[in-house]
This record gives structure tokens, C-alpha cells and sequence, in this order.
């Protein structure tokens, strides 16, 4: 049976509970950093303190020297990047070692042992800080000498005084250096620009650039005209030799070609005669077969004048250089162009126009290259305008700059020999009359609230590590089982037993025998209430006692629980089923010769196994172990037993093994009418609950519900602990009416 979840809410009485839980380690760190703190401050001296003040500005010279100062920015101190802070840098230069070492040896400052202190010793106690808001430094040392702080502190100021004239003045050094050697470049600058632009005049020829200009355009008109002539010119002859080519229906190439061949005898015969082939072929082929002999000689004699044809051919055109690639490819034409007398004429007053036009066209090329030079040379006008005023400017500018520079370079030598800073003391340090105020009480106190954080810390770390159920609360959401009895621990304290009424030295573990009116007592008869009021139509008769894990104390849970039946009346009968390790006989004194595992097996009976220790109480005892435990308890003999049992008692109780490994407790649970789960905070662990309410889910057990044992009342919620009484020592907060409400009204919920 499982209780309704709950949210759970900000709890701070469970944090007060981890620290009464974790108190001595909490204590014990806590101490030792309350132990530390006094010591630290155990050596503290006596210290004094001097401050004094400088006030830094802007150094310019050297940008002024060389003419690169910022106008805009005048008195400010200015950083390298947008993050960095100047006053903050001065103030490391004032805390440098080389100041550091000046103010060493200018005081002659010496450790213990009488050797020069060592600067780093010095920086140690030595600080410099910007004043927020404003261009000032306060420089302050601290030491157990009032006399020798203020000196420290002034010897400082006037070292980085000292320290930044000298460098100031090597800046205006550097500068006037540098302009020295910028005078003879600037120099060498001016001449060059002159040179450059002498040489550039030389190379464009440029004299004048409006005339020039003038000249050239006045030359592109005159070839605009010549141009328009030969133009003119050429569509006329372009016109005839367009009218001769229609007329012969040749190209130029090839009437040339022809004209030349014509005049060749050899080309001549050969062309008849291979026209006389070709005749005959025709008229062979029309009386024989293609492959008849007289028709392949007629073929061979035809291809070979073609192949004399073509090489006489090439021969003449050879001859003629300047026609040669004209005639080229035309071989088969000509085989069959034959020329008369006034065709070659008309063919050679065709070649010799064609000729001309060449010429023309040659010519009208020619002159519009010219143009296109005389055109190239207006468009250049611009860029050499530009050039030449550029070069002008440059000279310009290197005469300008190179005044400038001596101008500089005179002003620098006059800066070299002043002393410039950009710094000034505006308040010495003076001896200091009290010492600086002890920080004892502050670092005592600091130490104390650390120390009792990390006590604090500690403690919950402590807490979280150690895995164990440390509350009734953690062990009933965990199992998630109704709560049905807490059973406060016994003999944690000698004066909690003397006011139970226990004898020094005596060892109890049946609690409702001999302290019937104890709250323990007390628990146990709630206990049983609450077990009865689970069942209202049919009690429980079986009961199985087991816990998740070993030393939980399901033993004596058993033993009491059985006597606190047996104190209201009913017959009860106490079985001690762990045939492991059982502890019943010990518990009443009994032996343990016969019992269960002797029934089990049929060597006893049960009325010679069981006694009687109680008015209305008998315990059957384990009996001899067995070697296989499991193997009685799974028996048919074991479920005729429990009926019998039940048939002669009012309730029997089965304690049992732990769950942890051993399935001894479920085996006898589907037996009885359920199980009752004891659980002891700060013995389990969470690990070893949740495998055993896994273990009881799984094997479908009928779980009555949790008994807390052991629980130390003080470490709980004081909800959980309606019972408790004054000679517990705790106070009592209701009844123990409202207990058994409160217990029974959280069985209905679930």
C-alpha cells in the first residue's frame, strides 16, 4: 500500500536537522579557520603610513617638434589602445624597479642584516593609485618607521620626476635626430622632383602643350580629306573589276591563274592529251566491263597526266612567286579552261585592275593609321596635362616640406637644452603622527564568518555524500509506503535510559515487557493499532517482518511487536523463519534445539517446538539451520502450517531475513495476508531501498506498509513524533489520541 505523493516545499528545519547531523566536522573546520585567522594577525606590527600627491599632464614636445601633436587633445594623457588607461600606466612607472633602485640607494636603505634592502622588498609596501575623476597620483608606503615612510614616498616622486624629465628630454633628442636626418632626405627629395619633371618635359617633347595640340588637329582634317579621295577612288575601280568578274566568271585568283598558264606550252599539250584519254576512256568504258584491262590502262594513263598536269602546273605557278598562293587548289579548273587571244587580254586588264585596287586599299589603310595616330596623340594631351601637374605639385610640396623641416630641426636644439616634464609634486608626504588602524578585529571577524560558511559547507557536503536515509520523511517518500509505526531508539543516552527506568548495565530488547510505560512501549502499542486498522471486514492474521538490508533491527521490531498483541488480549504466535541467521531464541532466552525447519521436515511436532514465554505469547524458534532454507519455505508443508496456524492463533508474526539477496521473506509473503517493511535511517541506504522496492514490486507483494526503528527524535520533524513525552526528553506536542488519528487517517489517503 503506497501513500499519495506530495510536492515537497522549502523545508529549513531539515537544513537545521543536516546540521545537528553534521555538527562536529561543521565545529572542528570552523576552528581551525577561527584558529588560523588569530595567528595570521598574531604577528601583525605596528604600521605607519605616508602618502604624498603628483599631478601628471600631457608631454607634447616632441609631437610639437616635429609638427605631429594632436591639437584637439591638448593636457590629456593619452593610451596606446581604447582600453588602457595612461594614469594607470604612470602609476606602474612610479612602482618600476629602476625608481625603485634610486630610492634604495639615495636613502641608503638596509634589511636586517645590513646589506642594501632589495627593491622588490620595497615595491612590496609601496603604491600608487590614480585618484578617480582627475589627473593626480597618490603615491603611499607603508613600514613600522614613521620617519623613513615619508622620505620613501618623496625620494619616489622626485625619482619619477627626475626619471621623466630625462625621458622627455630624450625624446626631444630623438626628435632633433631625427629631423637632422630628415633634412638631407628632403633635400635629395626637392632635387629629385626638379629632375623629374626636366626629364619628363625632355620625353614628351613638351614645349607647349596648346600648340601642339593646335598642329595635330589641324593634320587630322588634312587626312579626313585624303582619306575621302582615295575612298572615292578605290568604289570606282572596285566598280570595274565587279564587272570583268561577272564577264569571265572568275574569281581574281583564278584568272590570274589562267592567264599564266596559258601562256605555257607544256601545260598546254599535256591537257590535250589528257583530254584524248579521257575521250577514249568514255569510249571504252561503253564497250567493256570497269574492270576490263583496256579500260585499267586507259584509267592508270588518265590519273597519271593528271598527276604531270598538276606538277607542270605547280612548276609555272612556281615560277611566279607573287601568284603562287593564287592559283593554289585550282588545278582541276584549269585542266579545262582554255584561253583565246582576247581572253587573256580582257583576263590581264582584269589583273591589273584588281592590282590597283589593292593598291588603293593598301593606301586608304595606311592613311587611317596615320589618323588614328595623329587621334591617339589628342587623347594623350590630358593625361600629360595631368602628369606635368602633378610633378609640379610634388616639387612644390618637397620645397615646402624641406623648409618646414629646418624650421623643426632649429626648434629642436632649443628643446634639448630645457627641462621639460610632464609631471609636478603637488603634496609631500609628512611624517606620520598615529599608526595606521589595526585590521585584528576585521580579519578575526572575517575569519569567524568564513569559518562558519565552510563548517556550513562542510556539513551539507558531508551530508550529500554519505548515501544513507537519514529521516523517517526521506525513507517514506523514497518508498512511497503508508507509515504505520516510528519506534525511537534505545539506550542512545544514559540519562534517556535512567528516566525510562532502566537499570545501569542491563541490556533490553523486549521494550513492552520490561518498560511497559515507556514511550517505546508506547510506539509499539500504536503499532499494533494501526495494523489492526488496515483491515476493518477481515483482521490480519499472517504478518511477514522484513527490512531491505541487515542490522535494521527487524528482530527486535518482531519481539515487541508480538508482546505489545499479546498485552491487549489476542493469542499470538511469534515464528522465527530466518533459518539463516536466527536471533528469536536469543532475544526471549530461549533454546533452539527444535523448531520450524524440524516441522518442516517432520522430525518434531509442533507442540513439543513451540513455548510459551509470555501470557499469550509462544515463539516457535528457527530450529537447526537447513542447507537449503529456501526449499522448506517454498512448501506445500510450510502453506499447511500457516493455515493451521492460523486457524489456533489470533496473529502470527514471521520474522524473516532481509531482502537484500535472499528470497525468503517473499516466498512466506504470498503465504500471509503481507508484509511489513522495517526500515532504520542512517542504516540503508538509497541504493539498497530502491532495489528492494523493486525486489517487492516485481514479485507482486502485498506491502502493509514502513516501521521506522532506531529513530533518534532529535534528528526528526517534530510532526513525525506526536508521542513523545517529557521523560524522553523532548517536549510533547499532542496526544498520543492524535497519534493514532494521524497514523490511521494517513492509512485511509492511502
Amino acid at each position: 500500500m503506497e501513500s499519495v505523493g506530495f510536492s515537497e516545499e522549502l523545508d529549513f528545519k531539515k537544513y537545521w536537522l543536516v546540521l545537528r547531523r553534521r555538527w562536529l566536522p561543521g565545529v572542528v573546520v570552523s576552528a581551525i579557520v577561527v584558529t588560523l585567522a588569530v595567528l595570521s594577525t598574531s604577528k601583525e606590527e605596528t604600521v605607519y603610513k605616508a602618502g604624498g600627491q603628483l599631478l601628471l599632464k600631457e608631454d607634447r614636445s616632441a609631437g610639437a617638434l616635429t609638427g605631429l601633436e594632436g591639437l584637439d587633445e591638448a593636457g590629456r594623457l593619452k593610451g596606446l589602445t581604447s582600453n588602457s588607461e595612461p594614469l594607470a600606466t604612470q602609476a606602474q612607472v612610479v612602482l618600476s624597479r629602476p625608481i625603485a633602485e634610486n630610492t634604495v640607494k639615495d636613502l641608503n636603505l638596509q634589511d636586517e642584516e645590513g646589506n642594501p634592502l632589495d627593491p622588490e622588498t620595497l615595491l612590496k609596501h609601496l603604491s600608487a593609485e590614480p585618484v578617480a575623476g582627475t589627473d593626480v597620483l597618490n603615491v603611499t608606503y607603508e613600514s613600522d618607521n614613521p620617519e623613513l615612510v615619508a622620505a620613501v614616498v618623496n625620494k619616489t616622486m622626485e625619482g619619477y620626476i627626475e626619471n621623466n624629465i630625462e625621458t622627455n628630454r630624450a625624446q626631444a633628442v630623438a626628435a632633433r635626430k631625427f629631423l637632422e636626418g630628415q633634412v638631407p632626405r628632403m633635400k635629395a627629395r626637392v632635387s629629385r622632383a626638379e629632375e623629374d619633371l626636366r626629364r619628363f618635359k625632355e620625353e614628351n617633347k613638351v614645349v607647349s602643350l596648346v600648340a601642339e595640340a593646335t598642329a595635330t588637329v589641324d593634320n587630322i582634317a588634312r587626312l579626313d580629306r585624303t582619306i575621302a579621295e582615295t575612298q572615292a577612288e578605290l568604289a570606282n575601280i572596285s566598280s570595274q573589276v565587279s564587272e570583268l568578274q561577272q564577264q569571265l566568271d572568275l574569281t581574281p585568283e583564278e584568272a590570274l591563274s589562267a592567264s599564266f598558264l596559258s601562256q605555257s606550252t607544256e601545260v598546254k599539250n599535256i591537257r590535250i592529251q589528257l583530254q584524248k584519254v579521257i575521250s577514249q576512256l568514255e569510249i571504252e568504258r561503253a564497250r567493256y566491263k570497269p574492270g576490263h584491262p583496256t579500260v585499267k590502262n586507259l584509267e592508270r594513263q588518265a590519273a597519271n597526266l593528271r598527276i604531270l598536269l598538276k606538277e607542270k602546273i605547280r612548276l609555272v605557278l612556281g615560277d611566279k612567286p607573287e601568284v603562287v598562293n593564287l592559283a593554289s587548289g585550282q588545278s582541276q579548273l584549269l585542266e579545262n579552261v582554255e584561253l583565246s587571244s582576247d581572253g587573256q587580254k580582257i583576263i590581264h586588264a582584269y589583273a591589273n585592275l584588281e592590282a590597283e585596287r589593292l593598291g588603293l586599299a593598301s593606301k586608304l589603310t595606311d592613311l587611317a593609321n596615320t589618323r588614328a595616330t595623329y587621334k591617339e596623340q589628342t587623347r594623350s594631351f590630358p593625361k600629360l596635362e595631368q602628369k606635368l601637374g602633378e610633378m609640379q605639385r610634388k616639387l612644390d610640396i618637397a620645397q615646402s616640406t624641406y623648409q618646414i623641416i629646418l624650421g623643426k630641426l632649429q626648434e629642436a636644439q632649443v628643446a634639448e637644452n630645457q627641462n621639460v616634464g610632464n609631471a609636478r609634486i603637488i603634496s609631500l608626504a609628512t611624517e606620520p603622527k598615529k599608526p595606521v588602524a589595526s585590521k585584528k578585529k576585521l580579519v578575526i571577524a572575517i575569519g569567524g564568518i568564513m569559518g562558519i560558511l565552510l563548517g556550513i559547507a562542510i556539513a551539507f557536503l558531508l551530508d550529500l555524500i554519505d548515501g544513507s536515509i537519514k529521516t523517517v520523511k526521506e525513507a517514506k517518500e523514497l518508498f512511497g509506503y503508508t507509515l504505520l509505526g516510528i519506534i525511537p531508539i534505545y539506550g542512545k543516552s544514559r540519562r534517556v535510559r535512567r528516566r525510562l527506568g532502566d537499570v545501569e548495565g542491563s541490556e533490553r530488547r523486549i521494550i513492552v515487557r520490561d518498560l511497559p510505560h515507556s514511550p517505546i512501549s508506547a510506539a509499539y502499542q500504536m503499532l499494533q493499532a494501526n495494523l489492526k486498522f488496515l483491515s476493518s471486514d477481515e483482521p490480519l492474521k499472517a504478518i511477514v517482518v522484513t527490512s531491505s538490508v541487515p542490522k535494521e533491527g527487524k528482530s527486535d521490531v518482531c519481539a515487541n511487536l508480538a508482546a505489545a498483541m499479546a498485552q491487549v488480549g489476542r493469542r499470538v504466535l511469534l515464528v522465527d523463519g530466518d533459518m539463516r541467521e536466527p536471533s528469536q531464541h536469543h532475544i526471549w532466552q530461549l533454546t533452539n534445539a527444535v523448531g520450524l525447519s524440524n516441522i518442516l521436515v517432520g522430525e518434531a511436532e509442533f507442540k513439543t517446538a513451540v513455548q510459551t514465554v509470555i501470557p499469550g505469547l509462544d515463539v516457535l524458534p528457527s530450529g537447526v539451520i537447513p542447507p537449503n532454507p529456501v526449499a522448506l519455505l517454498d512448501s506445500k508443508r510450510m502453506a499447511s502450517l500457516i493455515e493451521a496456524f492460523s486457524n489456533n492463533y489470533d496473529s502470527i508474526i514471521f520474522d524473516t531475513p532481509p531482502l537484500a539477496g535472499i528470497a525468503d521473506a517473499p516466498i512466506l509473503g504470498k503465504m500471509t495476508d503481507g508484509i511489513l517493511l522495517v526500515v532504520r535511517p542512517r542504516v540503508v541506504n538509497s541504493v539498497g531501498a530502491k532495489s528492494a522496492k523493486e525486489f517487492l514490486s516485481q514479485s507482486g507483494q502485498n506491502v502493509l506498509g514502513l516501521v521506522a526503528n532506531g529513530v533518534i527524535i532529535k534528528n526528526e520533524p517534530d510532526s513525525y513524533f506526536y508521542y513523545t513525552k517529557e521523560q524522553y526528553g523532548v517536549q510533547p506536542s499532542v496526544s498520543q489520541e492524535q497519534v493514532a488519528l494521524s497514523v490511521g487517517s494517513d492509512n485511509e489517503e492511502s
